[in-house]
């Protein structure tokens, strides 16, 4: 009995043994890479037009990081971000953009595009700005072993490109019977909106039913005045925007944008890119 024992136990040790040295085998480790080589189409300056919004603004190559691993040389999927941002943030400002590029080793940016990431950048228009761009690759989804890629530089000139004119003074607040001031042309600061990008605009409301509000851009003005779109058919919950800015493309006063049938918080978002507004409850 006690050899059948230790027989079993043996082969017990055995087998563990056999299967903590497979797991070890099936375990990949990282053993080395090269940092990509990004090159540009081009780097000569690019002016952004609306009208070549489709006509591709430049386009990024890059070469294999090749990851050495112990399953071999780029084993695994790679993910590649393409990082933009205006020269000396070395891609650290708060705005900074990333693109994310799964396996190929090229992108094309289309005017409109790249305009965006401008945008989104928070870059005026009409304005000459030094780019900076360079790849990051990484495995894991994006996470692990980062290698970058050498910066390529470009001056760009973004264009506005939006549905209806963003405030030319760069912020906006909310007057109506829906807010703590009702309606004034002069509303505290505690109801200027955050502006998030150059084309977007948000701001937390606590709201009653049966009220009404709007947005100005300008304080002790009624113009320029942003609401719902007339004749638009909008309702408390999203619709288009309207604006009257005393010109002759606008020049007649939106209508006034109901509050929700339900009490509550709600997050209200402006996008002028799109023309829309969306009132979100939290």
């Amino acid at each position: 009995m006690k050899n059948i024992l230790k027989l079993l136990g043996i082969i017990f040790f055995s087998a563990v043994l056999i299967t903590a040295c497979k797991k070890e085998e099936n375990k990949v480790f990282f053993k080395g890479g090269t940092a990509p080589v990004l090159t540009a189409s081009s780097t000569a300056d690019v002016v952004l037009l609306r009208a070549n919004s489709d006509n591709p603004a430049v386009v990024f190559s890059w070469t294999n990081p090749d990851y050495r691993l112990t399953t071999g040389i780029s084993s695994q999927d790679v993910t590649y971000i393409l990082q933009i941002d205006t020269a000396g943030r070395n891609f650290t400002s708060s705005n900074f953009q990333e693109l994310s590029i799964a396996r190929e080793l090229r992108k094309v940016l289309t005017v409109k595009e790249l305009n965006g990431i401008l945008t989104r950048l928070l870059l005026n228009d009409g304005q000459v700005y030094n780019v900076e761009f360079r790849i990051k690759a990484a495995l894991a989804n994006g996470t692990a072993v980062p290698l970058y890629s050498n910066v390529v530089k470009i001056k760009v000139t973004p264009y506005l490109d939006v549905a209806i004119p963003v405030p030319t003074t760069n912020v906006l607040y909310i007057t109506g019977d829906a807010s703590p001031s009702s309606w004034t042309n002069d509303p505290p600061a505690a109801q200027k909106l955050n502006r998030v990008s150059l084309t977007e605009y948000n701001i937390t409301m606590s709201f009653v039913p049966g009220k009404y509000y709007k947005f100005l851009s300008t304080l002790t003005k009624w113009q320029p005045q942003y609401g719902l779109k007339s004749g638009s058919g909008g309702s408390a919950s999203s619709g288009d925007l309207g604006l009257n800015d005393n010109s002759p493309a606008y020049g007649s006063d939106p209508d006034a944008i109901p509050t929700p049938s339900v009490a509550g918080n709600y997050k209200i978002i402006l996008n002028f890119r799109s023309g829309k507004y969306v009132v979100v409850k939290l």
